[in-house]
Protein backbone atom coordinates (compact mmCIF):
# COMPACT_ATOMS: atom_id res chain seq x y z
CA UNK A 1 0.00 0.00 0.00
CA UNK A 2 1.19 3.62 -1.17
CA UNK A 3 0.19 6.23 1.67
CA UNK A 4 -1.20 9.13 -0.33
CA UNK A 5 1.33 11.66 1.33
CA UNK A 6 4.65 11.02 3.19
CA UNK A 7 4.26 10.42 6.82
CA UNK A 8 7.90 9.31 7.25
CA UNK A 9 11.73 9.51 5.53
CA UNK A 10 11.28 6.38 4.87
CA UNK A 11 7.88 6.40 2.34
CA UNK A 12 8.05 7.61 -1.29
CA UNK A 13 6.21 10.76 -2.58
CA UNK A 14 3.57 9.60 -4.66
CA UNK A 15 3.79 9.17 -8.77
CA UNK A 16 3.47 12.05 -10.61
CA UNK A 17 0.43 12.31 -13.03
CA UNK A 18 1.53 11.72 -16.69
CA UNK A 19 0.55 15.66 -17.52
CA UNK A 20 2.35 16.85 -14.53
CA UNK A 21 5.36 19.21 -14.93
CA UNK A 22 8.02 17.40 -13.28
CA UNK A 23 9.99 20.61 -12.43
CA UNK A 24 6.81 21.27 -10.04
CA UNK A 25 6.44 17.98 -8.11
CA UNK A 26 10.24 16.77 -8.13
CA UNK A 27 12.69 18.88 -6.08
CA UNK A 28 15.47 17.54 -6.78
CA UNK A 29 14.38 18.27 -10.40
CA UNK A 30 13.68 22.35 -9.72
CA UNK A 31 17.08 22.47 -7.48
CA UNK A 32 19.14 21.50 -10.82
CA UNK A 33 16.85 23.72 -12.66
CA UNK A 34 17.70 26.43 -11.33
CA UNK A 35 21.49 25.64 -10.49
CA UNK A 36 22.33 22.88 -12.84
CA UNK A 37 24.18 24.48 -15.35
CA UNK A 38 27.73 23.77 -16.32
CA UNK A 39 28.19 27.71 -15.84
CA UNK A 40 25.95 28.70 -13.15
CA UNK A 41 27.66 25.72 -10.81
CA UNK A 42 31.15 26.31 -12.33
CA UNK A 43 30.46 30.08 -11.18
CA UNK A 44 28.56 29.34 -7.74
CA UNK A 45 31.56 27.44 -6.34
CA UNK A 46 34.16 29.55 -7.81
CA UNK A 47 32.56 31.80 -4.96
CA UNK A 48 32.38 29.33 -2.23
CA UNK A 49 35.98 28.64 -2.94
CA UNK A 50 37.49 31.96 -3.60
CA UNK A 51 34.61 34.51 -1.70
CA UNK A 52 34.10 37.59 -2.91
CA UNK A 53 35.89 38.42 -6.60
CA UNK A 54 35.35 41.27 -9.47
CA UNK A 55 34.37 40.23 -13.20
CA UNK A 56 37.55 40.11 -14.53
CA UNK A 57 38.57 37.35 -11.24
CA UNK A 58 35.73 35.25 -11.80
CA UNK A 59 36.32 35.15 -15.75
CA UNK A 60 39.60 33.64 -14.92
CA UNK A 61 38.91 31.40 -12.62
CA UNK A 62 35.82 30.11 -14.10
CA UNK A 63 36.94 30.36 -18.02
CA UNK A 64 33.83 31.84 -19.30
CA UNK A 65 33.57 34.57 -21.77
CA UNK A 66 32.09 37.68 -21.18
CA UNK A 67 28.85 37.20 -22.35
CA UNK A 68 27.87 33.99 -21.14
CA UNK A 69 29.48 35.17 -17.58
CA UNK A 70 27.24 38.46 -17.65
CA UNK A 71 24.40 36.37 -17.94
CA UNK A 72 24.59 33.71 -15.93
CA UNK A 73 25.65 36.52 -13.35
CA UNK A 74 22.23 37.43 -14.18
CA UNK A 75 20.33 34.48 -13.47
CA UNK A 76 22.63 33.53 -10.34
CA UNK A 77 21.01 37.21 -9.06
CA UNK A 78 18.03 36.74 -10.13
CA UNK A 79 17.28 33.36 -8.20
CA UNK A 80 18.75 34.89 -5.16
CA UNK A 81 21.90 32.87 -4.93
CA UNK A 82 24.58 35.83 -5.29
CA UNK A 83 24.87 39.46 -4.74
CA UNK A 84 26.06 42.70 -6.67
CA UNK A 85 27.98 44.94 -5.12
CA UNK A 86 29.36 47.80 -6.51
CA UNK A 87 31.82 50.47 -5.48
CA UNK A 88 32.27 54.12 -6.36
CA UNK A 89 36.29 54.56 -5.70
CA UNK A 90 37.67 53.15 -8.04
CA UNK A 91 34.70 51.99 -9.70
CA UNK A 92 34.27 48.07 -9.42
CA UNK A 93 31.48 45.54 -9.18
CA UNK A 94 31.79 42.74 -6.77
CA UNK A 95 30.26 39.45 -6.49
CA UNK A 96 29.16 37.12 -3.61
CA UNK A 97 27.07 34.51 -2.59
CA UNK A 98 23.80 35.51 -0.96
CA UNK A 99 23.14 32.82 2.49
CA UNK A 100 21.32 30.95 0.10
CA UNK A 101 24.21 30.51 -2.31
CA UNK A 102 26.39 29.68 0.46
CA UNK A 103 24.11 27.18 1.60
CA UNK A 104 25.16 24.88 -1.34
CA UNK A 105 28.81 24.24 -0.02
CA UNK A 106 27.39 20.59 1.43
CA UNK A 107 26.03 19.53 -2.33
CA UNK A 108 29.50 21.12 -3.51
CA UNK A 109 31.17 18.94 -0.91
CA UNK A 110 28.89 15.92 -1.68
CA UNK A 111 29.10 16.21 -5.79
CA UNK A 112 33.18 16.36 -5.40
CA UNK A 113 33.48 13.27 -3.59
CA UNK A 114 30.94 11.85 -6.01
CA UNK A 115 32.63 12.95 -8.80
CA UNK A 116 35.77 11.46 -7.07
CA UNK A 117 34.37 8.21 -6.59
CA UNK A 118 32.48 7.47 -10.00
CA UNK A 119 34.37 9.39 -12.37
CA UNK A 120 37.57 10.26 -14.37
CA UNK A 121 37.42 13.32 -11.98
CA UNK A 122 40.67 13.75 -10.03
CA UNK A 123 42.16 15.65 -6.84
CA UNK A 124 43.92 18.91 -8.24
CA UNK A 125 47.26 19.67 -8.24
CA UNK A 126 47.21 22.33 -5.63
CA UNK A 127 45.22 22.79 -2.46
CA UNK A 128 42.03 24.38 -2.56
CA UNK A 129 41.09 26.79 -0.09
CA UNK A 130 38.56 25.36 2.83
Amino acid sequence: MVPSDMDDCNDSPPKPDPGDDVFEVCPVARAFEIVGSKWRLTILRSLHLYGEQRFNELQETTTADSATLSRVLDDLEEQDLIIRRLEDRPIATYYDLTEQGESLAGVFAEFEDWAFEYTAAEMPAVELPE
